[in-house]
């Protein structure tokens, strides 16, 4: 009887231990499942809003582009060339500026001025010196915003004239993203 006993709880205790494993290997699953969540992070990460949002030099142009709402535009499949201003860039902006731009009731404004830095295809630096080059030393390129932007080189560098008349030098060109391609400026160009 004793040995009926003992059986009986070995055989309990093995059923236990298999359900348990069977639990833990339930849980593994469902942690790699989660896990797999951040992969697809890291897809939309590399779009251009995500490699932005993934660089210290972009943060006021990441916070502009959340409060006029262009994220999910600049998320989507593209392709775009952005010309983006780094943090530097809106530094040269008179005081107060960017706070009043971020205001919800600027945000028309907000969304010229933002998407004047934006051209619809992809344009490397390759690319855009040759249509430089081509030109007779100019070239015109519309913008989203529907104005244009005027690219020349100057000392070998790739400059940008806004319609106004102000320029701004890339600093870094080929930042590459899954729907296109960042050139990051010095200085904040702006439309009519």
């Amino acid at each position: 009887m004793k040995i009926t006993k003992i059986i009986t709880l070995l055989l309990v205790g093995s059923l236990i231990t298999v359900y348990s494993c069977s639990k833990n290997a339930d849980k593994k699953k469902e942690k790699a499942a989660v896990e797999e969540v951040p992969e697809a992070k890291q897809m939309e990460a590399k779009t251009i809003v995500g490699v932005a949002a993934n660089n210290e030099n972009f943060t006021t142009l990441v916070a502009a582009v959340t409060a006029a709402d262009l994220v999910e535009t600049l998320n989507s499949v593209g392709p775009f060339t952005v010309f983006a201003p780094i943090n530097g860039a809106f530094d040269k902006l008179p005081e107060g500026t960017v706070a009043t731009l971020l205001l919800p009731e600027n945000k028309e404004m907000l969304t010229s001025i933002l998407t004047y830095h934006v051209v619809s295809g992809t344009f490397n630096a390759a690319a855009v010196i040759k249509a430089i080059t081509d030109n007779d030393g100019k070239f015109e390129v519309k913008t989203v915003q529907g104005g244009i932007l005027t690219a020349s080189l100057l000392e070998g560098k790739v400059i940008l004239t806004d319609t106004k008349g102000n320029v701004s030098t890339v600093v870094i060109a080929d930042v590459a993203a899954s729907n296109g391609i960042i050139h990051a400026i010095d200085s904040v160009v702006m439309p009519e």
